[in-house]
């Protein structure tokens, strides 16, 4: 940008990169690291880092001051260069909050990505996986395992939709729904209460001790079947997967939706046309077997 209209103080542009990666790299060792004074070391090395960072914001503020973008492209470019700045602004106090003065963070302070600040960290407390990063996308499947409701739901725990998803469903498919069944994670002693109300053959096993009453309920062979059948979701996942949900090569938060409700689509067809061949299959079978 600087090199576009004769701008000086870049020339050592790539210089301010490396060192600036240097001071990273030395406060991510302590970090990691062990030893003695580990919280002096820690604290010295992030004073560092930020030292570096506050001389390079100020570089960029004055540089933002005199560069007037005269194109389009160097308006998109200029246009960049702000977010950046900002991330900027925004990773200087994280560190120094968090490091230097050491506050907690609120987790909807932090940020995971630079290149896609929407992305989220993921627990869900599976075997030798501490988080996952992405989105939450909340999905419900048929017997014929097509999924009939989908949605990006953020942060927000599943217990919130667990009501909604209930009542959508029953709108949609009135009393053709035989059965309803949830992960744990979408129960709590009211919700079941409230689902016995809406959908009454629901499946959903209560969180934390279960009562002996809800013991003998969750003992059923009527239950114990139908939490076995829920299982089917696990694999309609893994599926999903394979259909563009796993990596996703559009950049931004709108682009990432569209996305997910393609790949989604693209599933769909994918199960339909699979029911579609089998039939064929069988139709095919019936014939032979007439003529033979």
């Amino acid at each position: 940008m600087a090199k576009t209209q004769n701008l000086e103080g870049w020339r050592k542009a790539l210089d301010w990169k490396k060192r600036i990666k240097i001071e990273f790299r030395k406060l991510q060792k302590t970090k990691k690291s062990g030893g003695k004074n580990k919280e002096f070391r820690l604290k010295n090395a992030a004073k560092n880092y930020l030292d570096i960072a506050k001389i390079l914001l100020e570089k960029v503020v004055d540089f933002r001051t005199i560069f007037k973008p005269n194109t389009i492209d160097q308006n998109l470019t200029f246009l960049e260069l702000q977010y950046f700045f900002e991330m900027l602004v925004k990773h200087i106090d994280l560190v120094e909050r968090r490091l230097l003065k050491g506050e907690k963070i609120p987790h909807s302070e932090k940020l995971f990505s630079l290149f896609e600040p929407h992305t989220k960290w993921i627990s869900k407390g599976k075997a030798g996986v501490v988080a996952e990063f992405g989105e939450k996308h909340l999905i419900v499947t048929d017997q014929h395992h097509f999924i009939v409701l989908d949605q990006i739901i953020a942060d927000t725990p599943d217990a919130a939709f667990t009501i909604d998803i209930a009542e959508r469903l029953k709108k949609q498919f009135g009393n053709r729904i035989a059965s309803l069944s949830f992960d744990k994670g979408f129960s709590s002693k009211k919700i079941i209460k409230d689902l016995e109300l809406i959908i009454p053959n629901t499946m959903i096993k209560q969180k934390g001790k279960p009562t002996k009453e809800r013991k003998e309920i969750e003992g059923t062979d009527h239950f114990k079947a139908l939490n076995n059948a829920h299982n089917a979701v696990e694999s309609n996942i893994n599926q999903l997967t394979y259909h563009g949900v796993e990596t996703c090569c559009d950049k931004g938060k709108i682009n990432f939706d569209k996305y997910v409700s393609l790949a989604v689509l693209s599933y769909n067809l994918h199960r339909l046309g699979n029911l579609i061949k089998k039939e064929k299959e069988k139709q095919q079978t019936r014939k032979r077997q007439k003529g033979a």
